[in-house]
């Protein structure tokens, strides 16, 4: 047998009916039906993501875990489930992005809640918002269990108990399903994993009615208990009995994982109501009916008119303060459009000129990077030079050791013909009939 000091997680059923969700008014069925519902999220999850089998394991322990020490009122089900995802990962080395998680969550709440998928934006403030989340979450759970995120799983001694007993596969997959499925009710923090790992043999036996020897049991030789295998066996059986869990909203926190709150968005643009009654803001701008500012909207038109080429016979004079507003209100508004207009003008010249001065500089920096290659290049160019030079160097001390020992190759043909034409010579002497 294999035992861990750390895995050390472990809690009674006394303390399951008494645990944090039940003083904050929430109902065995409801938490048992939340449970589930934060089990199939990260098991989905997990898929999408393209996680290992380990990692969703020990992303459904960690989320038991934590529910045994906090409530589901104070801490929202989708939250941390993602909390648990992210963690996992990184402690069975196969970690994920966080807007990777952000991404899947957001995809499934849409689904399972049937509507249209709407798209979330990365470089926004919910997404920074939600990041900070995660990250908070992430804390708690580490808090919670005081930084011991061992996890076994049954999973690693069905292979060696179901060899030890000489079982078929079929029996082995049809355990390992069941090892699986456990994961989703609280047997991980109320038995250990050979316990659970015993049980899930047992009910794989019991499907395939396959005999296991009883006499001497073999679940002690594993250190298990009859009781113990039993109880694993009625929590799977109802487990199976039970319909597909659904979203129960208890906690008060928002319910909403990526949803963003448009309720708040609409109440920010929706404009403060005048006095009057009207909801139509109230611009700084627009003229005042007042004598003293119908006096300062006319004056400023004159002055317009005037820079603008006309005459001062042709400017209309100026109304009393009986007279009609509507001509001081047309004119206010010729004067803000021309504003306006200069404005603009003005900005765009801005605009072109920083666009000139960019350009300008783009335009020293290519040439400075011109010279900076036709420099190298000339350095290139040199160095290859004097290679050469030092080449044809080497070349003209070889060829001048090696003209030596030719002519003296000559000399000695010399000496060698003139040796044999001496000696016909004699023999010719000697020999005049020959």
């Amino acid at each position: 047998m294999i035992y861990t000091a750390i895995d050390t997680f472990y809690v009674t059923e006394e303390q399951l009916h008494n645990s944090p969700s039940r003083k904050d008014g929430i109902d065995e069925e409801t938490e048992m039906t939340l449970r589930l519902y934060g089990c199939e999220l990260i098991q989905e999850s997990g898929i999408l993501l393209r996680l290992p089998q380990a990692v969703m394991a020990t992303g459904q322990v960690l989320f038991h875990r934590f529910y045994c020490k906090k409530s589901f009122a104070r801490f929202n089900v989708k939250k941390v489930a993602a909390s648990c995802v992210w963690l996992a990962s990184k402690l069975e080395e196969s970690p994920r992005k966080a807007k990777y998680i952000f991404l899947v969550f957001h995809r499934m709440e849409y689904r399972r809640e049937n509507r249209p998928i709407e798209y979330f934006d990365l470089h926004s403030k919910k997404y920074a918002e939600l990041k900070m989340e995660l990250n908070r979450t992430e804390r708690h759970l580490l808090k919670e269990m005081g930084f011991i995120c061992h996890v076994e799983h049954p999973h690693k001694f069905i292979p060696s108990y179901l060899e030890t007993l000489g079982a078929p596969r079929e029996l082995r997959q049809e355990a390992w399903n069941l090892a699986n499925d456990s994961l989703r009710t609280t047997l991980c923090v109320r038995f250990k994993s050979e316990v659970v790992a015993c049980g899930v043999v047992y009910a794989a036996a019991r499907r395939f009615q396959l005999p296991l020897p009883e006499n001497p049991p073999w679940w002690a030789i594993f250190g298990a208990e009859k009781t113990e295998i039993d109880e694993v066996c009625r929590v799977l059986a109802h487990l199976y009995s039970l319909p597909k869990a659904q979203y129960i909203p208890v906690c008060k926190d928002s319910d909403s994982f990526t949803l963003c709150s448009k309720a708040k968005e609409s109440q920010s643009t929706i404009p403060k109501a005048t006095p009057n009654g009207s909801n139509t803001p109230t611009q700084s701008g627009t003229p005042n009916t007042d004598a003293a500012g119908t006096k300062d909207v006319v004056k400023v038109a004159l002055d317009l008119l005037k820079e603008s080429g006309k005459g001062e016979d042709e400017v209309p004079s100026v109304p009393k303060e009986g007279d009609a507003n509507e001509d001081v209100s047309g004119k206010a508004k010729v004067v803000h459009h021309r504003v306006d207009a200069n404005g603009d003008k003005s900005k765009d010249k801005e605009g072109d000129k920083e666009r000139s001065k960019t350009r300008e500089r783009e335009r020293g920096r290519e040439s400075d990077r011109e010279r900076d290659r036709e420099k190298e290049t000339e350095r290139d160019r040199d160095k290859l030079r004097e290679r050469s030079r030092h080449r044809s160097k080497d070349k003209g001390k070889d060829s001048g050791h090696s003209e030596k020992p030719r002519h003296h190759s000559s000399r000695d043909r010399g000496d060698y013909h003139s040796y044999s034409s001496s000696r016909e010579k004699d023999r010719h002497r000697h020999h005049p009939y020959a």
